[in-house]
């Protein structure tokens, strides 16, 4: 059921925004529409989600309206200061969309596009574990304007896939992969490495899979381990060992170089994308839609959203979420509107992950010289710094991305 909310400033019943907000409809703008249901509670998930056990009266067949609901709300607050335009990227996530009916997905799709518009050309991403597709779902999504598909095969090893609680049928990666491509659908697959007892020649197994699979995209995460969740439990406990920093190190610079050997370039610290012919990409631009700090509005309990600097974030539970809307009300739980402090840490943070780099601009004045620093110690591109004026992390860089935005920014 994922961690506390954070603290902020109440948000209004009727989720109007504060006066004098400068929305700019040129920014790009997209939708997350949060699913959060689950067959059963992975050991290391710290994610909004709920189990058939946990919903205590919330109901999996009234969601889609439900959320719908919050979508009109959202066309009437966008509405009333000029903010309403067409959606760039759409992201159903959760927990498994497709857990509920593909029509139910196709019905909220729908409503999003009937209340902001879509553009040609927009990306639609539907998350799906792979035991829950088949030709008749990824149809029915086609047909409803998804275009790209990401399946959660974290790994290819049985025992690393019960170390995680991943419940899915490794053969079914293929086939859900195969039902996707012949529809035309892109296609990514997300791993993780660094679980209890996985080895170096475990993950490679995992990545010969994968590539074998010929997607279109690789998100490759290591394993952190949330507190409250199952796992932070059983290591507390001695139960199975903590992950290895070293060996999660090695596992990145061999996911790194196989993944470049195959075609993949990395655009993100953990995500690589195959590189097409001619223009069209097949990186996530949903995902670069939050890095670069676009608009979006997160729809379903516990998602959070961004527009013009206001960030708010809806109530957790899905009966709560339902009440709120059944009442005709917003189901913000709180907001704020962070100072230029917080958002000088919030583009650094982001922007340094990217294979595009972080303009120089975007770092305060003050700390701007320490990027001589980073170049010296290996961590940051000297020729991207000096021609580009862009912070560029090299390999070892990537490795260690959390010093390089502590240096950037304390």
């Amino acid at each position: 059921m994922g961690g506390p909310l954070p603290l902020g400033d109440p948000a209004p019943a009727d989720g109007r925004f504060p006066a004098g907000l400068p929305v700019d409809p040129a920014v790009p703008f997209s939708a997350y529409l949060h699913v959060p249901f689950c067959r059963v509670r992975c050991g290391y998930c710290d994610f909004n989600t709920y189990t058939a056990t946990e919903l205590r009266g919330a109901r999996q067949d009234q969601y889609a309206d439900t959320l719908i609901r919050e979508i009109e709300l959202a066309r009437e607050v966008l509405d009333e200061v000029g903010g309403v335009r067409p959606m760039d990227t759409v992201f159903f996530g959760g927990g498994t969309p497709t857990l509920l009916p593909a029509g139910d997905l196709a019905r909220m799709l729908q409503a999003a596009t009937d209340a902001f518009g879509i553009r040609d050309g927009a990306e639609v991403t539907v998350e799906a574990n792979p035991d829950t597709v088949t030709p008749q779902v990824v149809q029915t999504l086609l047909d409803a304007g998804v275009t790209r598909m990401s399946i959660g095969m974290q790994s290819a090893v049985p025992h690393v896939l019960a170390a995680l609680d991943r419940t899915h049928d490794p053969e079914n990666v293929t086939t859900a992969l195969r039902f996707a491509r012949e529809a035309g659908l892109d296609v990514s697959v997300d791993l993780i490495y660094g679980a209890p007892g996985e080895s170096l020649a475990d993950w490679e197994r995992s990545l010969d899979v994968a590539l074998e699979l010929e997607p279109d995209h690789i998100s490759a995460y290591a394993l952190i381990i949330e507190d409250g969740t199952k796992l932070a439990r059983q290591i507390r406990r001695g139960e199975v060992p903590a992950p290895d920093d070293d060996l999660q190190a090695d596992m990145y610079e061999l996911a790194d170089r196989r993944l470049a050997d195959a075609g993949f370039d990395w655009y993100e610290v953990s995500n690589w994308a195959r590189t097409p012919t001619g223009s069209a990409t097949h990186q996530s631009r949903h995902n670069l839609a939050y890095w670069r700090g676009f608009d979006w509005w997160g729809f379903g309990p516990g998602a959070h959203s961004h527009v013009a600097g206001l960030r708010w974030w809806n109530v957790k539970h899905p009966a709560a979420y339902a009440q709120r809307l059944s009442l005709g009300e917003s189901p913000a739980a709180g907001r704020e509107r962070p100072d230029e402090q917080a958002r000088t840490l919030e583009r650094v943070l982001l922007r340094s992950r990217l294979a595009e780099g972080l303009p120089v601009e975007d770092i305060a004045e003050t700390h701007r010289d320490r990027v001589a620093e980073l170049i010296s110690d290996g961590l940051v591109d000297a020729a991207s710094a000096l021609r580009d004026r862009r912070v560029r992390l090299t390999l070892r860089g990537r490795l260690l991305a959390d010093a390089v935005v502590r240096t950037l920014t304390e």
